[in-house]
Parts: C-alpha cells; sequence; structure tokens
C-alpha cells in the first residue's frame, strides 16, 4: 500500500499538535546532529514552541555560531545596500546642485531684467530694492576705488615734489661748487698775470740776453 500524504497544515487540536511537536523537534535534531557529524558542517538549532519554550542544538558553541551568522548577515546586507545608498545619495546631492545652479542662473537673469514675465508686483517690488541695494553698493565700492586713486596719485605727486626739490637742491649745490672753481681759478689767474706783469728794478734787465 502507498503512504497516503499528510497536507502540510496547522493541526487544531491541542493535544495532537502538542505531540507531534514532540515527536518532529527530536526528529529534527537528530537530523541536524547528524548532518553535523556526517559532514562535518558546524549546525546550530534554535526552536521556540508555541508556549515559548526554547529548544536548541549545537554542534559548537551556539555564540560562536550566532557571531558568525550576524557578521556573515550583516557584512551581506551592507555590501548590498551600501552601493544603492551610495547612489541615491550621490542622485539626491546632483539633483540639490541642478536646482539651485538653475535657481541662481534665473535669479541672475531677473537682475539683468531677463525672465520677467511670471514675477508679481509684489516680486518686482522686491527685485527692485535688490537693485537699488546692489546699486548702491557697487557706487559706494566705485568712489571706495576712486578715492584710493586718487590718494595713491596724490602719495605719487608729492613724493615727485620732494624729489625735485632734491634735485633743485643737488644742482644748486653743483653749480655752486662749479662757480667756487671757476672764481678760484680767476684769482690764481690773476695772481700769475700781477707777478708777471711786474717790471724790473733799475740796472736790471729784463731779458738778460740783451
Amino acid at each position: 500500500m502507498v503512504k497516503e500524504k499528510i497536507k502540510i497544515k496547522k493541526i487544531d487540536n491541542l493535544t495532537a499538535r502538542q505531540v507531534t511537536f514532540s515527536k518532529r523537534r527530536r526528529g529534527l535534531i537528530k537530523k541536524a546532529e547528524e548532518l553535523s557529524v556526517l559532514c562535518d558542517a558546524d549546525v546550530s538549532l534554535i526552536v521556540f514552541s508555541a508556549t515559548g519554550k526554547l529548544y536548541d542544538f549545537s554542534s559548537s558553541r551556539m555564540e560562536d555560531t550566532l557571531t558568525r551568522y550576524y557578521g556573515f548577515h550583516s557584512n551581506k546586507v551592507e555590501k548590498s545596500v551600501q552601493p544603492c545608498l551610495a547612489l541615491e545619495i550621490e542622485n539626491t546631492n546632483r539633483e540639490m546642485l541642478h536646482e539651485e545652479v538653475y535657481d541662481r542662473a534665473h535669479k541672475l537673469r531677473q537682475m539683468k531684467g531677463e525672465d520677467l514675465e511670471g514675477l508679481n508686483v509684489e516680486e518686482l517690488d522686491q527685485l527692485e530694492k535688490k537693485l537699488e541695494a546692489g546699486l548702491s553698493l557697487v557706487i559706494k565700492n566705485k568712489e571706495e576705488k576712486t578715492w584710493n586713486e586718487i590718494n595713491k596719485l596724490q602719495r605719487k605727486e608729492a613724493q615727485l615734489i620732494k624729489q625735485n626739490k632734491q634735485l633743485k637742491q643737488e644742482m644748486k649745490m653743483i653749480l655752486h661748487q662749479e662757480k667756487s672753481v671757476t672764481v678760484n681759478s680767476e684769482s690764481v689767474k690773476d695772481v700769475y698775470i700781477s707777478r708777471n706783469s711786474i717790471p724790473p728794478l733799475d740796472g736790471d734787465s729784463p731779458n738778460p740776453s740783451s
């Protein structure tokens, strides 16, 4: 006779369900033990009954098996999740950056007087105030730079005037020295001429050869 296949479903009768649990639990633990011995496998089994009672089997220390399991499982999950998470973050950042670039470009065009059709009166008023404030800053910055250039030119002018005065003083000193040399030369010449123009004394011949 062919053994009739039992349909797997929950046993409604409580007593029959408890008996079946006890038998199959022992058989499951026996099969786990046989698997660990025959195949040199590290096998751990944890079973909780309907009442919450714990039954377990482990071919080695249960803590070691659980540590290996959670370590392997977390690494596997992390490896699969990390690239997806990184890609999602990258896409989000790229979209945010794209929106920011578009928004700033749009505001810049509006500051230049473009793309104003979609603005209402209040938004146009705010844009006008921004432009006025920006223009004030431009004027202020221009005035500061202009005064800096003026001060720079004034300092350069003062430096040139000072150098000009120094050059004039040096020229005066040179002319004074040249004049002194000229006067001294004339004095020496006059002395020389005066000495050579002295008349000879009586009885002296101005020319010994005569």
